[in-house]
């Protein structure tokens, strides 16, 4: 890319980091919290809270950081992900990580959480030139797929490698969680390094504004509720809660899953950079829905697989085409704002999605918990995404853009 200021190369240093954390540490928290004790309801419950809370602080920071400051509140998610991983990596008492999991940072979903995003795009829209939105956001997004692929592969060798060194599982599984909490770390010296060029431009009183928005109200709104039910439907398959069933289904250890997990990654964050050049030619909103849509079907047909191996090799064909529709998204978003909503907007819509994925986990635990209805996270998973798909296509597709 031809404008690749500082700040943009620090912004995506700090997304190739925390997806770097976000992945190793998706590979065995729900290992860890089985190994401290935990059931897997209490796990899905745990993932439940975590998320409820990381909606909660995320939607005050970003609807104030227009007016506070990006880079502030950027630092302050970042010491809250070194609290959460701190705290998580100390105890398995439930309270205690209730505690951790609510006023932190934690990504049980081995993707996106936290405030982070939002800031991140606002600021990347504002110094970006328009038509190269979203080219960066596709790079954007292939830079944290690579990290989290690479995370999930880091992950899973450390967590074996201490295991043949003589470490007990729970011991091997803290280690990871513990790096999570350093790469925390990192991220507050990255992000002390924005320069002033990353903050809003605010034409708009804070009096005037409803959660940081304005003229956009509307739109936002309705996004917000059709992004809620797509999380919703993904809080069924979250990266950690996949990793426990192919544990439970096929006996597949930490080692495995990240190798797994590392070659989805991969192919979803290429699958990104594919969606640019179809977003030129059909749209943002027809490429969101006319990609997701086959990717949910293959999501339904992982469960009935018979062997691991095809079992994986589906699941790895549905990331191939799976986030296609995450850059256009994004890109929609901050395209159909006002410039000094973008925080605010890209904050309701991202908590919106948290709010929506904060249920599922607990239900997902329970359902994994029978036996006899091990595969149905898949499959209620994939049918409320194509709802959403078709809901989304049918609400937007007159206001599509290019």
């Amino acid at each position: 890319m031809a404008h690749m200021q500082p700040d943009v190369i620090l912004l995506f240093c700090a997304r190739s980091v925390r997806l770097f954390a976000y992945g190793a540490l998706s590979v065995v928290l729900a290992l860890y919290l089985h190994e401290t004790g935990l059931t897997g309801e209490a796990i899905g419950l745990l993932f439940t809270l975590t998320l409820a809370g990381d909606a909660g602080i995320s939607l005050w920071i970003t609807t104030t950081a227009d007016r506070v400051g990006r880079k502030k509140m950027l630092i302050l998610g970042a010491g809250l992900m070194v609290m959460a991983g701190i705290v998580f990596g100390m105890t398995g008492n439930f309270i205690l990580l209730m505690i951790a999991g609510v006023i932190g940072v934690i990504s049980p979903r081995g993707n996106e959480i936290g405030p982070f995003l939002s800031l991140e795009q606002a600021a990347l829209s504002q110094i970006l030139p328009s038509e190269q939105r979203t080219k960066a956001f596709a790079w954007y997004n292939l830079a944290g797929s690579l990290a989290a692929a690479a995370g999930a592969l880091a992950g899973g060798l450390l967590s074996q490698g201490l295991k043949h060194a003589g470490y007990a599982d729970l011991g091997s599984y803290r280690a990871v969680i513990l790096a999570y909490s350093a790469c925390g770390a990192v991220l507050i010296t990255l992000f002390y390094f924005l320069s002033p060029e990353v903050e809003a431009r605010t034409a708009v009183p804070a009096k005037e504004r409803v959660l940081g928005l304005h003229r956009s109200k509307g739109v936002v709104l309705k996004l917000s509720a059709l992004f809620a039910l797509d999380a919703f439907a993904g809080g069924f398959v979250i990266q950690s809660m996949v990793a426990y069933w192919f544990h439970i289904k096929f006996g597949l250890d930490a080692g495995a899953l990240g190798g797994i997990f590392f070659g989805a990654n991969i192919l979803a964050g290429f699958s990104a950079l594919l969606a640019v050049r179809l977003a030129n030619r059909i749209g943002l909103i027809s490429t969101m829905v006319y990609t997701h849509i086959p990717s949910n079907v293959l999501l339904c047909l992982v469960p009935f697989m018979p062997t691991a191996g095809l079992a994986v090799f589906v699941l790895l064909l549905r990331f191939s085409i799976s986030q296609m529709d995450v850059p256009t998204r994004q890109s929609y978003t901050m395209a159909v704002v006002a410039p000094d909503e973008r925080s605010a907007a890209s904050g309701v819509t991202t908590i919106a999605r948290s709010v929506g994925a904060a249920v599922s986990p607990s239900l997902a635990g329970a359902l994994l918990a029978s036996p006899a209805l091990l595969g149905a996270p898949f499959l209620v998973a994939g049918g409320l995404k194509i709802v959403y798909d078709l809901l989304l296509y049918r609400n937007f597709r007159k206001a599509d853009i290019r």
